[in-house]
């Protein structure tokens, strides 16, 4: 009998199929249950896209959010405000959504008007500061939050102090299949008269289906006819990072063990209907996953509540689920014990199917029309909530409550200014300029750029291809028996010089230890983490303020990934030590600077010590720094009130009149990222207007109002002369932009997630 409820729409935001993951077959399971148990519902879907062609989706998708772009989240925000919508239950997962540790999603769900019911899929127990922050704030905007198991709730109280009267326990959803004879469903696989293992899933190494192989000829001596089928094929994104190494690794292992004839590997995602018929055949389920932080598993839940017997390792889903005479546990990464389980179940038989009775008895109320009801009392409850506390009535937001708009990435010319040895340093007008070559600052920007886009989720394969030129660049630069770095480099590949700048080894420092702080597990990482180790040492002779900010900067990156690094700590302490005695030496009550000229890249050292300062907990480090920024945006402001930095032809002296022209890129650059680390260490959205404002001088807010950006081709021009634009486009200046854009970006995306509105 159909059921009813008062909700006449939900609206499930999460991936959805035909994607292939898990989050997508459980909102596709979840949607299409409560659209059968409740007919009068309507059940639209908004899915999250990790590919931008999408996917071929059915007719329930409605709107579609592309998952690195923070505005469709935004767009989709409205188009749920304005279609009647009275819940959104999201699928939670930290992977899915866009933005650091998901942030992305928390833009979109502070600006709906109903009510929010988060499935939370994954509850960490120790979670880094970016994933706690995204949770609690998740915790805070929704109304109702469903977690499938004792131990999540246990975390959302503990680890989190989610209140518990938010907190609704709703098992994982599996299908209503009958109690059947595995011997049923054998003759379809061709296995009628074997034992039938299974494990089944999206393949990754975390599965630990190594020790299931491994377990196998122990199980083999006793039982000749067992056969264990693996189904499933490779993650998409292992797939796309590390192709079939794992499955082909797996095979090799059966090989080598003299079981490949008893193992059958299914390379392929099943629908559910093939997938229940694989289920019914198997005599035992094997989940030997690595350790113990899951916090739910779709494939136990459909495994166990169709009947099945089931060894497992003691991950929290399993823990809890298979207690008394549910399930067999067996420590993690022990392939004896799994075959002591597998041996003493299919020995037996009683045992074997008391299990599989229990398993099926419990696994009524975690069938898909019992959850189906079991949400729409969430939902219902969530509604009732709502209202209660009550929520704002209109999305519609003035210009000042309005994150402000950026210009779209366009690396065009970025490429275009690159090959396969690097980055050329400068350009006549757009074309790149062969006869200067490359330097090593260049290309440690270019690197620097790429890693932060590759976190914005702007990834690309060329984007990759040159993020390992530019890496190979400083690796052929760097003199190991020197411990430098050269700087020029001419077009036929020979180095001019045999030492490069102390700015040039700063630059290089900064990009290797973002490197070493950012990059993935492997060769490139190591190579990053050796270069400087090696070049680092020197770095304490050197003389420049400048080449110890740079330096430092990369020193705190570094140490983000290797803290205990005692050498770099030390350099460190003394890099900022001196930097505060040059201030010191140099400062009066009208002078806050750290020498007797402002020059050049200006901004960097007061980032430096805000930085440091803010990771030491150094007060008075931080405070000079902050003092200092503001003495250096005060006098590089003009009288309109824009952006005007100190001027390349004669600097500011102290004492005499500064130069206002020529005004170079690097120096809007500087200040936008000190003015963002400012913000991050004091919470002060002057800072956020600073930084916006230092921003627009690329656009044309500076003394000529006229645009240094160009955006037909992605480069930016060289810099702002008394009555004109330099037309050429080179290196240094098209990456300060694009270092800009990308610092502003993910300002704004940290604002727009975390904050109610944006200054600026």
């Amino acid at each position: 009998m159909p059921m009813t409820s008062d909700i006449r729409k939900v609206a499930f935001l999460g991936d959805y199929l035909p994607r292939k993951c898990g989050i997508a077959t459980f909102t596709t399971d979840l949607r299409c249950a409560v659209a059968a148990e409740f007919p009068a519902m309507l059940c639209p879907v908004v899915p999250v896209n990790d590919l931008a062609e999408g996917y071929d989706y059915p007719a329930e998708v409605r709107f579609e959010i592309a998952e690195q772009d923070l505005p469709s989240y935004l767009r989709a925000a409205d188009f749920l405000n304005i279609t009647d919508v009275d819940v959104v239950c999201v699928e939670h997962e930290f992977g899915i959504f866009g933005g650091p540790a998901g942030s992305h999603v928390l833009a979109l769900l502070r600006e709906l008007r109903m009510p929010i019911v988060t499935t939370l899929h994954t509850i960490l127990r120790e979670p880094n500061e970016e994933q706690r922050r995204v949770m609690r704030e998740l915790i805070r905007l929704s109304t109702r939050l469903v977690v499938m198991s004792e131990r999540g709730r246990e975390f959302l109280r503990d680890i989190y102090h989610a209140p518990e009267s938010k907190i609704d326990l709703i098992p994982h959803g599996i299908p209503d299949m009958p109690f059947a004879d595995p011997n049923y469903f054998k003759d379809e696989f061709e296995v009628a008269g074997k034992q039938v293992l299974l494990t089944f899933g999206l393949l990754s190494p975390n599965k630990g289906i190594e020790f299931a192989l491994r377990a196998l000829p122990d199980i083999l001596r006793e039982f000749p006819n067992v056969i264990y089928i693996v189904l499933g094929q490779t993650h998409p994104n292992l797939l796309r990072d590390e192709g079939e190494a794992y499955r082909l690794s797996l095979e090799r292992l059966a090989k080598d063990l003299g079981v490949q004839k008893n193992v059958v590997f299914f390379n392929r995602f099943v629908e559910l209907e093939e997938l229940m018929r694989f289920i019914g055949a198997a005599d035992i389920y094997l989940t030997p996953y690595l350790t113990e932080a899951q916090i739910t598993s779709g494939t136990l839940a459909y495994a166990f509540g169709a009947g099945n017997a089931v060894v497992s390792t003691p991950y929290w889903h399993a823990a809890e689920l298979l207690t008394a005479e549910r399930g067999k546990l067996v420590p993690f990464r022990d392939a004896k014990a799994i075959a002591v389980a597998v041996v003493e179940l299919l020995r037996d038989e009683t045992l074997r199917h008391t299990m599989r009775k229990n398993a099926y008895k419990l696994g009524r109320d975690m069938v898909w029309s019992r959850v189906a009801q079991l949400y729409a009392k969430s939902f219902e409850q969530a509604r009732q909530d709502h209202s209660f506390v009550g929520r704002k009535s209109s999305p519609i937001k003035t210009l000042d409550e309005q994150p402000g708009q950026l210009p779209e990435l366009k690396l065009d010319h970025l490429f275009r200014m690159s090959d396969s040895t690097g980055i050329f340093q400068h350009a006549s007008f757009t074309v790149p300029n062969f006869a200067e070559g490359y330097c090593t600052d260049d290309n440690a920007r270019a690197l620097v750029l790429a890693l932060m886009l590759q976190k914005l989720g702007h990834d690309s394969p060329q984007l990759g291809t040159q993020a390992a030129t530019y890496a190979a660049f400083l690796n052929h630069a760097f003199d190991r028996e020197r411990g430098r770095f050269r700087n020029f480099m001419s077009f036929d590949r020979r180095w001019l010089e045999e030492i490069g700048s102390e700015d040039c080894q700063g630059h290089a420092l900064w990009a290797l230890g973002l490197c070493v702080s950012q990059a993935g597990q492997g060769s490139f990482q190591m190579l990053a983490a050796q270069l400087f180790e090696q070049a680092l040492p020197v770095a304490s002779e050197f003389a420049s303020p400048r080449a110890w900010a740079f330096t430092l900067i990369g020193i705190d990156e570094y140490l983000r990934r290797f803290s205990g690094d005692r050498r770099a700590s030390q350099i460190r302490e003394s890099l900022t030590a001196k930097l505060m005695q040059r201030y010191a030496d140099a400062a009066t009550e009208e002078w806050h600077w750290f020498e007797e000229v402002v020059s050049y890249a200006n901004a960097k050292l007061p980032h430096a010590m805000i930085l440091n300062g803010r990771c030491l907990n150094n007060t008075a480090m931080l405070e000079l720094g902050l003092k200092t920024l503001r003495w250096l945006i005060k006098i590089q402001t003009s009288d309109a009130g824009s952006f005007r930095p100190i001027g390349s032809n004669g600097f500011f002296p102290r004492g005499y009149e500064r130069a206002i022209f020529d005004q170079q890129p690097i120096e809007a650059q500087a200040t936008v990222s000190a003015c963002i680390e400012a913000y991050h260490a004091t919470g002060d959205m002057f800072w956020v207007a600073e930084a916006r404002r230092a921003f627009e001088w690329f656009l044309g807010r500076n003394d000529l109002g006229l645009a240094l950006y160009d955006s037909t081709t992605g480069g930016c021009r060289d810099g702002l002369h008394m009555d004109r634009l330099s037309q050429n486009q080179g290196a240094e200046s098209t990456l300060a932009f694009l270092l800009s854009l990308a610092e502003m970006q993910a300002l704004q995306n940290a604002l727009t997630s975390f904050k109610e509105s944006s200054a600026g």
